[in-house]
């Protein structure tokens, strides 16, 4: 799919050349930083050197205060805590480090995680009921789900089972009566988007903090950045921006998963392949999606006890079950995907759909979300996909820059049975002969929130840049900007009047990717384009939009850029 290409405005570009002279850095780098919302020295210092020291208080997100003192209380008593948990990475990874600090630190605790097929997303009540039936907890902690079980909640009220909500979904009105809801959208002004894992970790720090003050010989020793490798896994794979307090989180918790001891991650970055050091992709495209496939599928026990496995052969045990389980999940999605593309082609009208919403009985429900990402993809439309689950059908939006998705479904209430999510992600539950009726709903409120130019992808370059420019030190100067993610995308520039030096070559098994040889009449320039063996290439003089890169061969270090679209020039 064709972008539409931006560039930086003139009053950006000097605000960046202030910004270098003041912070003393290049002025390309300096360009992306402005890009990213950096604009002061003291801003750019933190962001180029993320500190841990540089954290909150935990106890400044809304209703801390309350959680910690009520699970002190539960310590005390010896009350038994149950973490209700999630199905997906970040709900998996806030559970583990959940109960290996309250199980250091003296809490009688164990936990439930919600089986996806048979009791449906987040504190569902089939969820609740069969965690009472496992366990006669007095107190309940729901973990990356929560914030719109009222019903639920007053339930387990109703059966002597208080209830403290650790959660960044959309909260819903009234909010549910948990003994405290720890939820940074509730602050004013609004908090860090934390994942569920940054909350947990910021809840463990709360309790550790207030254990220290008492004394609690236990506390003084317990050591939180043992956690930062679950950290990375759930903030980066659950996709929240990379920045402000997230961002010192991703960056620490990516050395910490590099030099991991923890025997299940060792396994699993065997067992995927993974290089080293770790980085965002890795998390994002090999480890997440094999801790994800157990929930997907069945539920995420599996994936919950590779992370607690004391010992390596347990875990090499866990990971290739893992990864046994994710090569069915591509299969599914694959088939599943090819199906649900073919129906939206078959009626989609680029001038008159704004929302694609799809569903049937036979559509797995595990996959639904990595196919609604892939129809997003494809059509660059907000898309919301459901599959059969008996009488009420189950679905995943995924949505673009501009349209909340959850305020969308909000309006939408009427018409669905359970929905919750945040902005560009969204899970639904309804009944069939709802789709047509939600369809037609949320394409009338992306017809009036959506400009004509929102419905176009646009490729936001950081700057224009001659051939000349991309030295190996520049370049690798820009590691200082990871990791990469959802608020901080990997470094886009342009070059213009590119020709080639040479006929493209053709690599891999199956010949997907392609090598340039190009110059701008004066410097010598490597590109790869990886899956574009089939793009058209260009014949004459032609612009290129790429993300520069370090490549590694036989021991010598070369600029190589990744190329993301072309056009003439």
């Amino acid at each position: 799919m064709k972008h539409r290409w931006s560039l930086p405005d003139e009053p950006r570009n000097s605000r960046a050349a202030a910004l270098a002279a003041a912070a003393g850095v290049s002025p390309l780098l300096a360009q992306c930083l402005v890009n990213r919302g950096i604009l002061e020295p003291d801003q750019a210092a933190r962001f180029l050197q993320p500190r841990l020291r540089d954290l909150a208080d935990p106890l400044l997100l809304p209703n801390m205060a309350a959680a910690v003192q009520r699970l002190l209380r539960a310590r005390r008593r010896g009350e038994l805590l149950v973490i209700f948990g999630d199905y997906d990475v970040d709900g998996v990874t806030a559970t583990a480090l959940l109960l290996e600090t309250f199980r250091a630190l003296g809490w009688n605790v164990n936990y439930y995680l919600p089986h996806r097929m048979d009791e449906g997303y987040g504190l569902s009540r089939d969820g609740a009921e069969n965690c009472l039936q496992k366990h006669a907890a007095s107190l309940l902690l729901a973990v990356d789900c929560g914030s719109t079980a009222a019903d639920t909640i007053a339930w387990l009220g109703q059966k002597g089972t208080g209830v403290i909500v650790l959660d960044h979904h959309q909260v819903s009105a009234p909010p549910p009566p948990a003994a405290a809801l720890v939820n940074p959208r509730l602050a004013d002004p609004p908090a860090p988007e934390f994942c569920s894992a940054g909350l947990a970790f910021k809840l463990a720090h709360a309790l550790v903090k207030q254990l220290r003050a008492d004394g609690d010989p236990a506390a003084v020793k317990y050591d939180l950045r043992e956690h930062l490798d679950l950290v990375a896994l759930g903030t980066i794979a659950d996709l929240v921006p990379l920045t402000e307090e997230n961002r010192i989180l991703a960056s620490a918790g990516l050395e910490h998963l590099t030099a991991t001891r923890r025997p299940g991650l060792v396994a699993l970055k065997t067992v995927a392949q993974c290089p080293s050091p770790i980085g965002s992709y890795e998390v994002g495209f090999q480890l997440g999606p094999r801790l994800n496939a157990a929930g997907r599928l069945e539920d995420a026990e599996e994936a919950l006890c590779l992370l607690l496995a004391g010992g390596a052969a347990e875990a090499e045990r866990l990971a290739l079950s893992l990864e046994a389980r994710n090569r069915r999940r591509q299969q599914i999605e694959r088939d599943m995907a090819g199906e649900v593309i073919a129906a939206v082609q078959a009626r989609f009208n680029r001038e008159k759909d704004f929302v694609i919403v799809e569903g049937r009985d036979s559509w797995h429900i595990g996959v639904v979300g990595i196919v609604a990402a892939r129809v997003v993809k494809r059509f660059y439309r907000p898309a919301l996909i459901l599959g059969g689950d008996g009488a009420l059908w189950r679905g995943s939006g995924r949505s673009i820059e501009g349209f909340d998705l959850a305020a969308a479904l909000q309006s939408c209430d009427d018409l669905l049975a359970r929905h919750g999510g945040h902005s560009m992600a969204a899970g639904v539950t309804a009944q069939p002969d709802q789709v047509d009726p939600l369809r037609a709903r949320l394409n009338e409120l992306a017809r009036l929130a959506l400009t004509p130019a929102q419905l176009e992808p646009c490729l936001k370059l950081d700057a224009e840049v001659a051939g000349s420019d991309l030295t190996l030190d520049l370049v690798e100067q820009l590691a200082a900007l990871a990791p990469a993610g959802q608020g901080n995308p990997p470094v886009q520039w342009m070059i213009r009047g590119l020709t080639h030096r040479q006929a493209p070559q053709r690599m891999g098994r199956e010949n997907q990717h392609v090598k340039w040889r190009l110059t701008d009449g004066q410097s010598a320039l490597e590109a790869v384009w990886w899956n574009g063996g089939e793009a058209p290439t260009p014949t004459s003089r032609f612009d290129l939009a790429f993300t520069p890169t370090v490549n590694e061969y036989q021991g010598r270090r070369s600029v190589q850029l990744r190329v993301l679209d072309w056009r003439p020039e």
